[in-house]
């Protein structure tokens, strides 16, 4: 259970998904100004309910029950930011006191992707097969996905089968996991089997 700034509690849903971070007020009657994450924008626009945590420190470990919900009334763009009116925030000074917040949405909540379209947050955690000799070889699983403007980029921590099969980490002299940087582009990445969490590549192992 959460228990949200006006002292209501809320069961806090277990798929919550961080899409953006309040930065300050806009306007004077209580809109917060949110800067996205990259593809967070059409859920945010589209959710009537926002979950929203207080900054932690890099230290601190970030504790479920600490997020509340809070309706939304009115959302639109604004630029390369979203803006939110918000159910109980009615001016500039409720809404500064907000800056700095997490904002999330529950998975479960999304619209359907379109076809060929993917949720970045449904990729992490697929295991990815590249290219080897021609043929498919373990290339790693994705831990995160970034965009460089043009299209959006894989960061895969690299894995390799030891002699019984079993999965290992790939590491570099210093014992560090090594990572290599895929391009999730249909030239490189042909197929995606979210149901089985796998990616196929031509993506070279040995890259």
């Amino acid at each position: 259970m959460s228990r949200s700034e006006d002292g209501a509690t809320a069961v806090v849903p277990q798929d919550l998904v961080e899409l953006g971070r309040i930065s300050g007020a806009y306007g004077v009657r209580g809109w917060v100004k949110i800067q996205p994450h990259v593809a967070g924008s059409a859920v945010l626009l589209k959710s009537r309910t926002w979950w929203l945590r207080r900054p932690v420190s890099p230290a601190q470990t970030v504790d479920a029950s600490s997020a509340w919900p809070v309706e939304v009334t009115k959302s639109r763009t604004q630029g390369s930011t979203i803006v939110g009116s918000l159910q109980g925030i009615a001016d500039r000074t409720q809404a500064e006191k907000l800056r700095g917040c997490t904002v999330w949405v529950p998975r479960s909540a999304f619209p359907a992707a379109a076809d060929n379209e993917y949720y970045w947050v449904d990729l992490i955690g697929c295991v990815i097969y590249g290219e080897q000799d021609g043929v498919g070889a373990l290339l790693g699983t994705v831990d995160a996905v970034m965009d460089n403007g043009a299209h959006s980029v894989l960061r895969v921590r690299r894995q390799t089968l030891d002699e019984q099969g079993e999965v290992q980490p790939m590491l570099d002299a210093k014992g560090r996991q090594l990572e290599t940087l895929v391009p999730f582009v249909e030239a490189h990445v042909h197929t995606v089997d979210l149901a089985n969490r796998r990616l196929d590549s031509n993506w070279p192992v040995d890259f």
